[in-house]
Protein backbone atom coordinates (compact mmCIF):
# COMPACT_ATOMS: atom_id res chain seq x y z
CA UNK A 1 0.00 0.00 0.00
CA UNK A 2 1.76 3.31 -1.17
CA UNK A 3 2.37 5.80 1.52
CA UNK A 4 0.64 9.33 0.35
CA UNK A 5 1.37 12.24 2.65
CA UNK A 6 -0.98 15.76 2.43
CA UNK A 7 0.43 18.87 3.39
CA UNK A 8 -2.58 21.00 4.73
CA UNK A 9 -4.99 20.62 7.22
CA UNK A 10 -7.41 23.13 6.37
CA UNK A 11 -10.57 22.10 4.25
CA UNK A 12 -8.69 20.86 1.00
CA UNK A 13 -5.82 19.35 2.85
CA UNK A 14 -8.30 17.40 4.96
CA UNK A 15 -11.30 16.58 2.37
CA UNK A 16 -8.07 15.29 0.07
CA UNK A 17 -6.78 12.76 2.98
CA UNK A 18 -10.34 11.39 3.16
CA UNK A 19 -10.90 10.52 -0.29
CA UNK A 20 -7.00 9.20 -0.38
CA UNK A 21 -8.22 7.50 2.37
CA UNK A 22 -11.13 6.08 1.14
CA UNK A 23 -9.28 4.85 -2.15
CA UNK A 24 -7.31 2.85 0.24
CA UNK A 25 -3.90 4.59 0.75
CA UNK A 26 -2.04 4.69 4.00
CA UNK A 27 -2.35 8.69 4.46
CA UNK A 28 -0.20 11.27 6.68
CA UNK A 29 -1.61 14.50 7.13
CA UNK A 30 0.95 17.45 7.92
CA UNK A 31 0.43 20.91 8.81
CA UNK A 32 2.00 23.14 11.10
CA UNK A 33 -0.77 24.32 13.34
CA UNK A 34 -1.51 22.40 16.61
CA UNK A 35 -4.97 21.56 15.00
CA UNK A 36 -7.43 21.05 11.57
CA UNK A 37 -8.69 24.20 9.85
CA UNK A 38 -6.69 26.75 12.31
CA UNK A 39 -6.05 29.15 8.87
CA UNK A 40 -7.93 29.71 6.07
CA UNK A 41 -10.65 27.58 7.16
CA UNK A 42 -11.32 28.96 10.24
CA UNK A 43 -14.39 31.42 10.00
CA UNK A 44 -15.10 32.24 6.42
CA UNK A 45 -18.62 33.55 5.39
CA UNK A 46 -19.98 29.72 6.01
CA UNK A 47 -21.24 29.28 2.00
CA UNK A 48 -21.17 26.29 0.04
CA UNK A 49 -22.40 28.33 -3.01
CA UNK A 50 -22.56 27.10 -6.56
CA UNK A 51 -24.52 30.65 -6.61
CA UNK A 52 -21.34 32.44 -6.33
CA UNK A 53 -19.23 30.60 -8.81
CA UNK A 54 -18.89 33.78 -11.27
CA UNK A 55 -14.97 34.35 -11.70
CA UNK A 56 -13.53 37.63 -11.27
CA UNK A 57 -11.63 38.25 -14.41
CA UNK A 58 -14.03 40.53 -15.96
CA UNK A 59 -13.28 44.50 -17.02
CA UNK A 60 -16.10 45.01 -14.65
CA UNK A 61 -14.00 43.74 -11.31
CA UNK A 62 -10.82 45.77 -13.00
CA UNK A 63 -13.10 48.85 -13.01
CA UNK A 64 -14.19 48.61 -9.28
CA UNK A 65 -10.83 48.35 -8.12
CA UNK A 66 -9.27 51.58 -9.39
CA UNK A 67 -12.35 53.11 -8.42
CA UNK A 68 -11.74 51.96 -5.18
CA UNK A 69 -8.33 51.80 -4.58
CA UNK A 70 -8.56 54.80 -2.48
CA UNK A 71 -10.99 53.80 -0.11
CA UNK A 72 -9.35 52.46 2.72
CA UNK A 73 -13.02 50.53 3.35
CA UNK A 74 -13.41 49.27 -0.42
CA UNK A 75 -14.80 46.01 -0.84
CA UNK A 76 -12.12 45.30 -3.01
CA UNK A 77 -8.91 46.87 -1.58
CA UNK A 78 -5.14 47.01 -3.72
CA UNK A 79 -2.43 47.97 -0.81
CA UNK A 80 -0.04 50.45 -3.72
CA UNK A 81 2.92 48.55 -2.19
CA UNK A 82 4.60 46.81 -5.14
CA UNK A 83 5.70 43.72 -5.24
CA UNK A 84 7.06 40.99 -8.25
CA UNK A 85 4.36 38.54 -7.39
CA UNK A 86 1.91 40.92 -7.43
CA UNK A 87 2.36 42.44 -10.46
CA UNK A 88 3.51 39.40 -12.18
CA UNK A 89 -0.36 37.51 -10.76
CA UNK A 90 -2.08 40.39 -11.86
CA UNK A 91 -0.62 40.35 -15.11
CA UNK A 92 -1.93 37.07 -15.63
CA UNK A 93 -5.10 37.75 -14.07
CA UNK A 94 -5.80 40.31 -17.11
CA UNK A 95 -4.67 37.65 -19.11
CA UNK A 96 -7.32 35.54 -18.24
CA UNK A 97 -10.12 37.68 -18.67
CA UNK A 98 -11.07 36.09 -22.02
CA UNK A 99 -11.81 33.20 -20.14
CA UNK A 100 -14.26 35.01 -17.71
CA UNK A 101 -17.53 32.87 -19.22
CA UNK A 102 -15.68 29.43 -19.62
CA UNK A 103 -14.18 29.31 -16.27
CA UNK A 104 -17.79 30.54 -14.99
CA UNK A 105 -19.34 27.98 -16.22
CA UNK A 106 -16.79 24.98 -14.99
CA UNK A 107 -16.80 26.63 -11.52
CA UNK A 108 -21.07 26.19 -11.35
CA UNK A 109 -20.55 22.40 -12.41
CA UNK A 110 -17.91 21.75 -9.84
CA UNK A 111 -19.56 23.02 -7.36
CA UNK A 112 -22.56 21.24 -8.20
CA UNK A 113 -20.33 18.04 -8.39
CA UNK A 114 -18.85 18.94 -4.83
CA UNK A 115 -22.39 18.90 -3.10
CA UNK A 116 -22.80 15.06 -3.59
CA UNK A 117 -19.03 14.35 -2.34
CA UNK A 118 -19.78 16.88 0.84
CA UNK A 119 -22.79 14.99 2.20
CA UNK A 120 -21.46 11.96 1.55
CA UNK A 121 -18.51 12.28 3.52
CA UNK A 122 -20.18 14.56 6.55
CA UNK A 123 -22.77 11.38 6.61
CA UNK A 124 -19.71 8.84 6.92
CA UNK A 125 -17.88 11.11 9.70
CA UNK A 126 -21.46 12.00 11.70
CA UNK A 127 -19.78 15.00 11.47
CA UNK A 128 -21.84 18.09 12.88
CA UNK A 129 -21.39 21.70 11.58
CA UNK A 130 -24.50 23.63 11.98
CA UNK A 131 -25.68 22.08 7.95
CA UNK A 132 -28.38 24.39 7.18
CA UNK A 133 -29.98 23.94 3.55
CA UNK A 134 -32.39 26.96 3.62
CA UNK A 135 -30.13 28.16 0.48
CA UNK A 136 -28.80 31.47 -0.67
CA UNK A 137 -30.50 35.06 -1.66
CA UNK A 138 -28.40 37.36 -3.80
CA UNK A 139 -30.30 40.61 -3.44
CA UNK A 140 -30.14 44.01 -5.40
CA UNK A 141 -30.74 47.51 -4.84
CA UNK A 142 -30.41 49.02 -8.49
CA UNK A 143 -31.91 47.89 -11.67
CA UNK A 144 -28.60 47.82 -13.19
CA UNK A 145 -26.97 45.55 -10.80
CA UNK A 146 -30.54 43.63 -11.05
CA UNK A 147 -29.79 43.17 -14.75
CA UNK A 148 -25.88 41.95 -14.59
CA UNK A 149 -27.30 39.26 -12.06
CA UNK A 150 -29.39 37.96 -15.01
CA UNK A 151 -26.84 37.81 -17.39
CA UNK A 152 -24.69 35.70 -14.78
CA UNK A 153 -27.64 33.66 -14.32
CA UNK A 154 -27.60 32.53 -17.54
CA UNK A 155 -23.75 31.62 -17.28
CA UNK A 156 -24.00 29.49 -14.23
CA UNK A 157 -27.09 27.86 -15.86
CA UNK A 158 -25.23 26.60 -18.41
CA UNK A 159 -23.03 24.84 -15.41
CA UNK A 160 -26.00 22.89 -14.61
CA UNK A 161 -27.32 25.84 -11.53
CA UNK A 162 -31.10 26.66 -11.16
CA UNK A 163 -31.27 30.33 -9.65
CA UNK A 164 -34.91 31.62 -9.04
CA UNK A 165 -35.99 35.56 -9.93
CA UNK A 166 -37.72 36.83 -7.08
CA UNK A 167 -39.47 40.19 -7.04
CA UNK A 168 -39.69 43.11 -4.13
CA UNK A 169 -42.38 41.44 -2.31
CA UNK A 170 -40.98 37.25 -2.82
CA UNK A 171 -37.63 38.62 -0.99
CA UNK A 172 -39.27 40.14 1.85
CA UNK A 173 -41.43 37.00 1.91
CA UNK A 174 -38.27 34.74 2.21
CA UNK A 175 -36.12 36.57 4.45
CA UNK A 176 -38.33 39.67 6.62
CA UNK A 177 -35.60 40.55 8.47
CA UNK A 178 -33.66 42.26 6.07
CA UNK A 179 -34.52 45.70 5.80
CA UNK A 180 -33.69 47.90 3.24
CA UNK A 181 -35.39 48.65 -0.67
CA UNK A 182 -34.81 46.36 -3.05
CA UNK A 183 -35.47 45.82 -6.83
CA UNK A 184 -35.43 42.25 -6.51
CA UNK A 185 -33.16 39.10 -5.99
CA UNK A 186 -31.90 35.46 -7.08
CA UNK A 187 -32.59 32.32 -5.01
CA UNK A 188 -30.98 29.24 -5.00
CA UNK A 189 -32.49 26.78 -3.03
CA UNK A 190 -30.05 24.06 -3.76
CA UNK A 191 -27.39 26.38 -1.57
CA UNK A 192 -26.31 25.78 2.05
CA UNK A 193 -24.34 27.08 4.86
CA UNK A 194 -22.17 25.66 7.87
CA UNK A 195 -19.39 26.43 10.33
CA UNK A 196 -16.14 24.97 7.80
CA UNK A 197 -14.49 24.78 10.69
CA UNK A 198 -16.67 22.30 12.72
CA UNK A 199 -17.10 20.32 9.13
CA UNK A 200 -13.18 20.32 8.76
CA UNK A 201 -12.23 19.70 12.39
CA UNK A 202 -15.12 16.22 12.77
CA UNK A 203 -13.44 15.05 9.04
CA UNK A 204 -9.61 15.40 10.59
CA UNK A 205 -11.16 13.76 14.25
CA UNK A 206 -12.87 10.80 12.20
CA UNK A 207 -10.01 9.99 9.94
CA UNK A 208 -7.33 9.87 12.66
CA UNK A 209 -9.80 7.36 14.82
CA UNK A 210 -9.45 5.56 11.48
CA UNK A 211 -5.89 5.14 11.52
CA UNK A 212 -5.04 8.37 9.34
CA UNK A 213 -1.70 9.68 10.60
CA UNK A 214 -1.78 13.46 11.79
CA UNK A 215 1.69 15.34 12.26
CA UNK A 216 0.66 18.53 13.91
CA UNK A 217 2.69 21.34 14.89
CA UNK A 218 5.42 20.33 11.74
CA UNK A 219 6.32 23.92 10.00
CA UNK A 220 7.32 22.31 6.55
CA UNK A 221 10.85 23.23 5.89
CA UNK A 222 11.89 21.71 2.73
CA UNK A 223 10.24 19.44 0.31
CA UNK A 224 11.88 16.94 -2.40
CA UNK A 225 11.48 14.44 -4.72
CA UNK A 226 15.01 12.33 -4.90
CA UNK A 227 13.49 9.79 -7.72
CA UNK A 228 12.62 7.35 -5.55
CA UNK A 229 10.47 8.90 -3.36
CA UNK A 230 9.44 12.08 -1.58
CA UNK A 231 11.38 13.52 1.41
CA UNK A 232 9.59 15.91 3.82
CA UNK A 233 11.52 17.89 6.11
CA UNK A 234 9.91 19.41 9.52
CA UNK A 235 11.15 18.99 12.95
CA UNK A 236 12.52 15.43 11.23
CA UNK A 237 12.88 14.01 8.03
CA UNK A 238 9.90 11.78 6.57
CA UNK A 239 9.79 9.74 3.48
CA UNK A 240 6.88 8.86 1.59
CA UNK A 241 5.56 7.66 -1.96
CA UNK A 242 3.90 10.52 -2.80
CA UNK A 243 2.71 13.44 -1.65
CA UNK A 244 -0.19 15.88 -2.51
CA UNK A 245 0.06 19.64 -1.78
CA UNK A 246 -2.97 21.61 -0.36
CA UNK A 247 -0.99 23.91 1.66
CA UNK A 248 -2.97 26.92 1.01
CA UNK A 249 -1.06 30.04 0.39
CA UNK A 250 1.85 28.40 0.86
CA UNK A 251 1.73 26.15 -2.03
CA UNK A 252 4.00 28.65 -4.32
CA UNK A 253 7.21 28.10 -2.52
CA UNK A 254 6.65 24.36 -1.56
CA UNK A 255 5.86 23.92 -5.47
CA UNK A 256 9.02 25.85 -6.43
CA UNK A 257 11.47 23.71 -4.51
CA UNK A 258 9.48 20.63 -6.24
CA UNK A 259 10.22 22.21 -9.65
CA UNK A 260 6.88 23.13 -10.16
CA UNK A 261 5.03 27.04 -10.66
CA UNK A 262 1.71 27.02 -8.96
CA UNK A 263 0.97 31.12 -8.45
CA UNK A 264 -1.55 31.65 -5.62
CA UNK A 265 -1.52 34.66 -4.24
CA UNK A 266 -2.59 35.59 -0.86
CA UNK A 267 -6.20 37.32 -0.88
CA UNK A 268 -7.12 38.47 2.47
CA UNK A 269 -10.45 38.04 3.25
CA UNK A 270 -12.37 39.07 6.75
CA UNK A 271 -15.10 37.90 9.06
CA UNK A 272 -17.16 38.58 11.83
CA UNK A 273 -18.98 35.98 14.37
CA UNK A 274 -22.39 38.34 15.89
CA UNK A 275 -22.89 36.64 18.88
CA UNK A 276 -27.02 36.77 19.44
CA UNK A 277 -26.95 36.61 22.71
CA UNK A 278 -29.83 37.86 23.58
CA UNK A 279 -33.97 36.75 22.07
CA UNK A 280 -34.27 40.03 20.06
CA UNK A 281 -31.06 39.69 18.45
CA UNK A 282 -31.59 35.71 17.60
CA UNK A 283 -34.85 37.05 16.25
CA UNK A 284 -34.12 39.91 14.25
CA UNK A 285 -31.28 37.80 12.56
CA UNK A 286 -31.36 36.21 9.10
CA UNK A 287 -32.56 32.44 8.75
CA UNK A 288 -31.47 32.42 4.97
CA UNK A 289 -27.83 32.75 3.40
CA UNK A 290 -27.58 36.59 1.68
CA UNK A 291 -25.25 37.99 -0.67
CA UNK A 292 -24.74 41.29 -1.27
CA UNK A 293 -23.19 41.57 -4.64
CA UNK A 294 -22.74 45.21 -4.62
CA UNK A 295 -21.03 45.25 -1.10
CA UNK A 296 -19.07 41.92 -1.82
CA UNK A 297 -20.61 40.30 1.65
CA UNK A 298 -22.11 37.31 2.12
CA UNK A 299 -23.82 36.09 5.55
CA UNK A 300 -24.59 32.40 7.26
CA UNK A 301 -26.68 32.15 10.16
CA UNK A 302 -24.92 29.34 12.17
CA UNK A 303 -26.49 27.97 14.46
CA UNK A 304 -29.37 29.63 17.06
CA UNK A 305 -27.15 32.22 18.59
CA UNK A 306 -24.15 32.76 16.09
CA UNK A 307 -24.38 35.16 12.59
CA UNK A 308 -21.30 35.12 10.44
CA UNK A 309 -20.62 38.27 8.54
CA UNK A 310 -17.80 37.87 5.60
CA UNK A 311 -16.22 40.13 2.45
CA UNK A 312 -13.78 42.35 1.04
CA UNK A 313 -10.36 41.45 -0.83
CA UNK A 314 -7.66 42.64 -0.18
CA UNK A 315 -4.07 42.57 -2.22
CA UNK A 316 -1.52 43.06 0.58
CA UNK A 317 1.21 40.14 0.50
CA UNK A 318 1.64 37.68 3.25
CA UNK A 319 -0.18 40.05 6.09
CA UNK A 320 -2.58 38.50 8.47
CA UNK A 321 -3.40 41.37 10.37
CA UNK A 322 -7.26 42.22 11.13
CA UNK A 323 -7.74 45.86 10.22
CA UNK A 324 -9.95 48.04 12.02
CA UNK A 325 -11.36 49.98 9.28
CA UNK A 326 -11.83 46.77 7.18
CA UNK A 327 -14.28 45.00 10.00
CA UNK A 328 -16.05 48.32 10.27
CA UNK A 329 -17.64 47.93 7.04
CA UNK A 330 -18.84 44.55 8.06
CA UNK A 331 -20.20 46.06 11.33
CA UNK A 332 -21.82 48.72 9.81
CA UNK A 333 -23.71 46.35 7.33
CA UNK A 334 -25.40 44.39 9.71
CA UNK A 335 -26.27 47.70 11.78
CA UNK A 336 -27.63 48.95 8.23
CA UNK A 337 -29.92 45.29 7.10
CA UNK A 338 -30.14 44.14 10.72
CA UNK A 339 -31.06 46.99 12.92
CA UNK A 340 -31.97 44.65 15.29
CA UNK A 341 -29.32 43.03 16.13
CA UNK A 342 -26.65 44.04 18.56
CA UNK A 343 -22.92 44.18 17.67
CA UNK A 344 -21.96 44.45 21.21
CA UNK A 345 -20.07 41.01 21.16
CA UNK A 346 -18.45 40.29 18.03
CA UNK A 347 -15.17 38.24 16.97
CA UNK A 348 -13.03 39.67 13.66
CA UNK A 349 -10.95 37.26 11.99
CA UNK A 350 -9.43 37.59 8.76
CA UNK A 351 -7.52 34.72 6.81
CA UNK A 352 -5.68 34.42 3.42
CA UNK A 353 -7.33 33.23 0.02
CA UNK A 354 -5.14 30.96 -1.99
CA UNK A 355 -6.03 32.60 -5.16
CA UNK A 356 -5.00 31.63 -8.66
CA UNK A 357 -4.87 34.14 -11.85
CA UNK A 358 -6.94 32.44 -13.70
CA UNK A 359 -9.33 32.37 -10.31
CA UNK A 360 -9.38 28.04 -11.03
CA UNK A 361 -7.65 25.78 -8.24
CA UNK A 362 -4.69 23.96 -9.58
CA UNK A 363 -5.50 20.61 -8.93
CA UNK A 364 -3.70 17.44 -10.37
CA UNK A 365 0.14 16.22 -11.27
CA UNK A 366 3.26 18.04 -11.13
CA UNK A 367 6.07 17.49 -13.15
CA UNK A 368 7.03 14.24 -10.81
CA UNK A 369 4.72 11.43 -10.79
CA UNK A 370 4.96 11.63 -7.17
CA UNK A 371 3.18 15.22 -6.86
CA UNK A 372 0.09 16.09 -7.30
CA UNK A 373 -1.66 19.79 -5.83
CA UNK A 374 -5.16 20.33 -4.85
CA UNK A 375 -4.93 24.24 -3.74
CA UNK A 376 -5.55 27.99 -5.32
CA UNK A 377 -9.25 27.49 -4.77
CA UNK A 378 -9.61 31.27 -3.44
CA UNK A 379 -13.23 32.29 -2.47
CA UNK A 380 -14.54 29.22 -3.25
CA UNK A 381 -11.82 26.89 -1.16
CA UNK A 382 -15.02 24.96 0.90
CA UNK A 383 -17.69 25.12 -1.85
CA UNK A 384 -15.13 23.52 -4.17
CA UNK A 385 -12.72 20.82 -2.22
CA UNK A 386 -14.47 18.12 -2.48
CA UNK A 387 -15.14 17.90 -5.94
CA UNK A 388 -11.04 18.52 -6.28
CA UNK A 389 -10.50 16.39 -3.21
CA UNK A 390 -11.78 13.20 -5.10
CA UNK A 391 -10.46 14.60 -9.01
CA UNK A 392 -6.92 14.33 -7.35
CA UNK A 393 -7.74 11.15 -5.34
CA UNK A 394 -8.31 9.30 -8.48
CA UNK A 395 -5.29 10.56 -9.91
CA UNK A 396 -2.80 9.16 -7.28
CA UNK A 397 -4.95 5.98 -7.29
CA UNK A 398 -4.47 6.02 -11.00
CA UNK A 399 -0.71 6.13 -10.67
CA UNK A 400 0.37 3.88 -7.71
CA UNK A 401 -0.60 0.16 -6.90
CA UNK A 402 -3.45 0.12 -4.08
CA UNK A 403 -5.31 -2.38 -2.26
CA UNK A 404 -8.77 -2.38 -2.81
CA UNK A 405 -10.86 0.76 -1.66
CA UNK A 406 -12.12 1.31 1.56
CA UNK A 407 -15.52 0.97 2.16
CA UNK A 408 -16.75 3.62 4.18
CA UNK A 409 -20.79 4.18 5.28
CA UNK A 410 -22.08 2.54 2.17
CA UNK A 411 -19.71 4.10 -0.24
CA UNK A 412 -17.14 2.93 -2.44
CA UNK A 413 -14.50 4.63 -4.16
CA UNK A 414 -14.68 3.87 -8.36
Amino acid sequence: MAHIAVIGAGITGITTAFQLFQQGFEVTVIDRQRYAGMETSFANGGQLSASNAEVWTSWGTVLKGMKWMLRRDAPLLISPKPSWHKISWMAEFLANIPNYKSHTVQTAAMAIAARRVHQEMASAAGVDFDFSPAGILHFYETDKELEQAARVTALLAQGGLERKAVSPEELRAIEPALCGDYVGGYLTQSDATGDIHKYTFGLAAWLERKGVTFDYGAAVRAVRDTGTSVEIETNRTQRFDGVVVSAGVGSRALAGQLGDRVNVYPVKGYSITVQLNDAASRAAAPQVSLLDDNAKIVTSRLGPDRFRVAGTAEFSGDNRDIKADRIAPLTGWVERHFPGVSTEDVVPWAGLRPMMPSMMPRVGRGRSGRVFYNTGHGHLGWTLSAATAEIVATQVAGVYRRSSPVQIGGLKAS
